[in-house]
């Protein structure tokens, strides 16, 4: 009797996380999906589970369909959620600042996902060719110029991404500046993108909202 009992509080605590967790669609692809699941960002492809119990049961480019506690839900891109269904009232992102002081993210830049540190120093965002090139950009036909690094003096080429996206904050047409070579290391998402959104920081975190 004290096992059963132990196994039905596990149940109903395990039901209390669903309710409270708010789910996001912070990538679509076919079939896989990236969701941010209270505080957690979980890479899932059709037919896997989350250690949330959030099960991604399909997913393309324009939707995923989760399931959650035997409950079924078509998600867009734009959309967030709590885990009992309910729709949030904002398109917003949380992203927590790293024990290296960043707001290290997953972004999608032009369909394509990459790792990004949210930059508000960087008043474009900043990518190295070598990046570019993995992401599909021909910076080369971009707008030759010539950028300050901590290397020096280096080439580079202004061009305009077709869009860039934090869960469902999403930009179209953003500048962007491309250095030759490997510099830098990560993708800089500066202000030509943070400039065109809502954005907070509170309490060690910084949060995106999506402006219409």
């Amino acid at each position: 009797m004290r096992r059963l009992m132990i196994g039905v509080f596990l149940l109903i605590a395990q039901a209390k996380v669903y309710a409270v967790a708010a789910i996001e669609v912070q990538a679509l692809m076919n079939d896989a999906a990236l969701l941010r699941i209270g505080n957690e960002q979980h890479m899932l492809r059709n037919g896997q589970r989350s250690p949330e119990g959030v099960l991604l049961v399909s997913a393309d480019t324009h939707r995923a369909i989760i399931e959650v506690d035997g409950q079924r839900k078509e998600l867009k891109l734009s959309q967030r959620i709590s885990g009992n269904f309910a729709a949030a009232d904002t398109t917003e992102v949380r992203i927590d600042r790293n024990a290296h002081a960043q707001y290290l993210t997953t972004a999608s830049i032009n369909g394509h996902l990459t790792t990004v540190i949210v930059d508000t120093g960087a008043n474009t965002v900043a990518l190295s060719g070598a990046q570019a090139a993995m992401l599909g950009i021909d910076y080369h036909r971009g707008t030759p110029t010539r950028v300050s690094t901590a290397s020096g003096v280096a080439n580079a080429y202004s061009v305009q991404l077709d869009s860039v996206a934090v869960g469902g904050v999403s930009v179209p047409y953003v500048l962007a500046t491309v250095v030759e070579g490997d510099f830098p290391t990560v993708t800089l998402l500066g202000m030509t993108f943070l400039q065109r959104v809502g954005m907070r920081e509170e309490n060690g975190a910084l949060f995106l909202k999506q402006k219409f």
